[in-house]
């Protein structure tokens, strides 16, 4: 299980640090994201892993891949997420999938995908 030791304020201003100083075309999308994951549940924290925006409760969630320029790319990285249906979900690897979204237009549309996909998560690792 992933341990924090870092203060998840810090870490939040680390991650606001990170998206300050972005180049990338999708930027706004990716700001976007960020507020759909951290309104989608409260346990929810953020904090720079791979040196991109990830998201943790209790152990890691989801990474953004900020390599990719032509959509915006979350790594799912929690085993259980395996167990979890939708549709924007993508891949067949044993213990993660992806989500790509090209635009703002599909940022809007996925919304409620992406929070359901969060809750769920943090549901799964309350049990």
């Amino acid at each position: 299980m992933a341990k924090n030791k870092n203060d998840p304020k810090q870490d939040a201003e680390k991650v606001n640090e990170f998206m300050a100083n972005l180049e990338h075309p999708l930027k706004a999308e990716i700001e976007a994201l960020r507020l759909i994951i951290m309104g989608a549940n409260s346990k929810l924290a953020e904090r720079i892993k791979w040196n991109a925006p990830s998201y943790y409760y209790k152990d890691d969630l989801a990474t953004f891949n900020t390599r990719a320029t032509k959509h915006v790319h979350i790594v799912f990285h929690h085993a259980s997420i395996v167990t979890i249906h939708s549709d924007i979900l993508e891949g067949d690897y044993k213990d993660r999938r992806m989500v790509y979204l090209r635009n703002m237009e599909d940022v809007k549309a996925n919304k409620k995908e992406i929070e359901k996909i969060m809750n769920e998560l943090v549901q799964i690792l309350d049990r």
